[in-house]
């Protein structure tokens, strides 16, 4: 058997479900050339590829068994034997082409599941320390000059994700520089999806500080210009909301988002970059409940934040109880008591595992108003003491 067995397989799978290698590059977050030399068999495919392949095709580990087939013997048992990480932080550092853009790529794709899978763990500094490598070797012109446009595209990805990630630590002036280093090479790579998606991380840091019209600049600067995805669309309406309703014009911002929700209800997800899978009814729930918040309405943001918490109602992402911490407070704000107190115990089990900063931030208010509510009873007042005494406890306590 030869290394090309795997690629013809994965062609023979393309060609039967007519899919395209640049649409399933895309999809499982793959460098397309990468992609293209492993099926042409010019390079062999990384284990993590493989297993994306076989989840995609539900091939049952049928790829897998090709692959460890056809692969190349290991140079000694040391190398066969070495473990996984080591081997893909030398593939960062050292890494020259495809395999300089594959190593990118899949860092940037790690980073994203552990900040949404492991919601204890923040990201930010890793990734930070990243994209320094990366950005070090850009800057040096460490690279394959014939993967150039590649590599600052896969750079610009892992400068958005590290941009996110000191945004949600609360480190808001790093935040801003990583996001204008990712925009600025998703616009040398011509990469707009990345650029759109750190459009609208720069909004959100622009209203989470207070600056309302700022972010509502930047949604519109989007929307006027060209035609979006539906999914994408949506997200930069709810970003318009979120500006509209910051400087005073509420009518306005519950109409974008309005037509954020008939946006999203769209599925059939064709043509929608990787990254809108967050933008979800329950998403739209969320930002509307946190909306009428901020506009005062306060019963009727308690009606959209108790939909958004709703088991199956939206994804799991990190800040996932940063929804919670709303609702609490909006019960709270109308002394709607015994509801305060069964969502404010939920938190106190929810807090040693969450690192955001944001939530942390935000819980940490529901917490101090155990010394400002009046005619509260006391059960409430001590969970929401115990609350503030989960928020001081040493994060590392087994």
């Amino acid at each position: 058997m030869d290394s090309g067995e795997f690629g013809q397989r994965v062609r023979n799978l393309l060609r039967d479900r007519d899919m395209s290698v640049r649409a399933v590059a895309r999809r499982l977050n793959y460098d397309h050339a990468y992609l293209s030399r492993v099926l042409c068999g010019k390079q062999q495919p990384s284990t993590q590829l493989v297993t994306a392949l076989d989840d995609l095709f539900e091939t049952n580990g049928t790829l897998a068994k090709i692959a460890v087939r056809v692969a190349p013997p290991a140079e000694s048992p040391e190398a066969a034997e070495s473990p996984a990480i080591p081997n893909r932080i030398l593939s960062l550092n050292e890494a020259r082409g495809a395999d300089f853009v594959q190593a990118i790529r899949e860092t940037s794709h790690r980073l994203i599941v552990l900040d949404n899978e492991l919601s204890g763990v923040s990201i930010a500094e890793p990734a930070g320390r990243a994209f320094k490598v990366v950005h070090r070797r850009l800057g040096a012109g460490d690279y394959d000059p014939r993967y150039e446009r590649d590599i600052q595209s896969a750079a610009a990805e892992l400068a958005e994700v590290a941009g996110w990630a000191l945004w949600d630590a609360e480190r808001d002036d790093a935040a801003q520089r990583f996001n204008h280093e990712a925009l600025f090479l998703a616009k040398l790579s011509g990469d707009r999806s990345i650029e759109l998606l750190t459009l609208q991380n720069m909004a959100m840091q622009s209203e989470w500080c207070g600056r309302y019209q700022e972010a509502l600049s930047i949604a519109r600067s989007v929307l006027n210009g060209r035609r979006l995805s539906p999914r994408v669309e949506a997200m930069f309406r709810i970003r318009e909301a979120k500006g509209l309703v910051g400087t005073g014009r509420t009518s306005d911002a519950l109409e974008s988002l309005h037509r954020a929700r008939s946006l999203i209800e769209v599925r059939n997800g064709v043509g929608e970059p990787d990254w809108t899978w967050w933008v979800t009814e329950g998403e739209i729930d969320r930002q509307w409940g946190h909306t009428l918040q901020i506009a005062g309405d306060k019963e009727k943001a308690i009606e959209l934040l108790l939909q958004s918490v709703q088991p199956g109602r939206d994804v799991t992402t990190g800040y996932s109880s940063e929804r919670v911490a709303r609702l609490a407070q909006c019960l709270l704000d109308v002394h709607a008591w015994r509801d305060a107190e069964d969502v404010v115990t939920s938190l106190v089990t929810a807090t040693p595992g969450i690192s955001s900063g944001r939530t942390l931030r935000l819980i940490g208010r529901v917490a101090q108003q155990h010394v400002r509510l009046d005619g509260a009873p006391p059960s409430l007042t001590d969970t929401l003491e115990h609350l503030a005494d989960k928020l001081d406890e040493d994060p590392f306590t087994l």
